[in-house]
């Protein structure tokens, strides 16, 4: 089967509509979401109805799980506080705009989903507020994946897209309890991949186009798609619904934020 993979399409109807329009011309046979439907954009009930009616199976994303939980559930910082002042404005407006039977949904989502050798992520096995970055330490990745008892781990959050092969990361360990005196046991890792689908809806890899990815069960042939599509228009009702322009600013530029953190890993800047 052909999968596509998508994720963090955060309020932006025109986008997830163009990507919907690119995975139906590529003829895939399912689509899996990676959660973070609403923030940021001006449509979450629109980009909520959308993956209901086509009843997508979806994971819980940060932003889902904040609307849901109240602000700041993750606990996460802000690389600075102009933009902790922007998160709060994006969150009051997503939170009063959001209808109850969104909410609901939103909270009916489950942490991760499965198939096959195959299981999806909003951000890490262990928390949608996880970063998986490709410069992550390869012990590491390599855990996050074998705690899923998958061979390849879906996931999001990053908005940059990009498929990392942990061939290189076989693991030869040596396994002792306090009443071994002589002998080990071994355990090698074989070939496990983690692929980030990007983002939908605010894409931050330096381009203003959508992304997402396809991935071939039979042949496991990962392709990286972008789609363009009108982002001004979103860009515009970024602005008439009075959320902060600087989401505007960054969504014309494939950027990440207007301030960049000292280090990344831990920043959930919505």
């Amino acid at each position: 089967m052909k999968l596509a993979v998508i994720s963090c399409i955060h309020g932006n109807y025109e986008a997830l509509n163009a990507v919907l329009s690119d995975i139906d011309a590529q003829k895939a046979d399912q689509i899996y979401c990676l959660g973070d439907l609403v923030g940021y954009g001006p449509y979450p009930n629109e980009v909520v109805d959308r993956i209901r009616s086509l009843e997508i199976p979806t994971c819980q994303g940060c932003w889902d799980e904040d609307i849901v939980e109240g602000l700041n559930a993750c606990e996460c910082s802000y690389p600075s506080q102009l933009a902790e002042q922007r998160g709060k404005l994006a969150h009051e407006w997503t939170n009063t705009e959001i209808r109850p039977d969104v909410r609901e949904y939103l909270a009916t989502l489950p942490l991760s989903l499965k198939r096959d050798n195959l299981c999806f992520v909003h951000g890490s096995p262990n928390s949608q507020h996880e970063y998986l970055l490709p410069s992550m330490d390869g012990f590491a990745a390599l855990e996050r994946v074998l705690s899923t008892d998958a061979d390849v781990l879906f996931c999001g959050h990053t908005h940059v897209p990009y498929v990392r092969e942990l061939a290189d990361t076989k693991l030869s360990v040596t396994v002792k309890s306090p009443a071994q005196t002589e002998g080990s046991q071994q355990f090698q890792a074989e070939l496990k991949r983690i692929i980030n689908a990007g983002s939908v809806g605010e894409p931050r890899h330096g381009r203003p186009n959508a992304t997402y990815v396809l991935y071939d069960t039979e042949t496991t042939q990962v392709t990286l798609r972008e789609v363009a599509y009108d982002y001004t228009k979103t860009c515009l009702a970024i602005l008439e619904k009075g959320l902060p322009a600087i989401f505007a600013w960054r969504l014309a530029r494939g950027m990440e934020f207007a301030e960049r953190a000292d280090d990344p890993s831990h920043v959930c800047e919505r």
